[in-house]
């Protein structure tokens, strides 16, 4: 009589029939944990160019009492191949990688360095002014600073009479 697998919850807790064991390709296929292994339907990623994909750029964020920052590593890109797109609430940051490679894919032993686009948007959490922002690069690292909106300033007006 052949014995039912069980859920991986099951199996990961020592649940009911905690002596069924699963193999490598058990887990790695998704068979016999509850439900059929996830499916990649491969006509809709077909319709999406791999040069259309963007690489998401890891960035840090922070701030100073009167700064936003935005940090980026860049390594390898040119600035002129980098575009900025600032709004008083949302920042983007696109640019591209060339692979300058002398080795074909077989040649590797591990190829994790990204190549090709990348972009990345960040939603600020306060409003910045546009025309005072500034953006940096040194040895790889990008920076962008972004002056935060003084809320509390106050400015005096004249009225002209005519």
């Amino acid at each position: 009589m052949a014995r039912k697998k069980r859920s991986l919850f099951d199996w990961l807790t020592g649940g009911a029939e905690a002596d069924t064991d699963y193999s490598f390709e058990d887990i790695e296929s998704g068979n016999g944990f509850g439900g059929a292994p996830a499916r990649v339907d491969k006509r809709a990623m077909a319709e999406v160019p791999e040069e259309q994909i963007d690489g998401e750029l890891a960035v840090d964020v922070y701030q100073t009492p009167t700064h936003i920052v935005i940090k980026a590593m860049i390594a390898g890109v040119r600035p002129e191949d980098l575009d900025i797109s600032i709004t008083r609430d949302m920042v983007t940051v696109r640019g591209k990688r060339e692979r300058h490679t002398e080795g074909t894919s077989g040649d590797f032993f591990f190829q994790e360095l990204y190549w090709g686009s990348f972009a990345r948007t960040v939603v600020l959490p306060q409003e910045v002014e546009i025309e005072e922002a500034e953006a940096t690069e040194k040895h790889g690292l990008l920076t962008v600073r972004l002056p935060k909106v003084d809320k509390g300033r106050q400015a005096k007006l004249k009225v002209k009479s005519n």
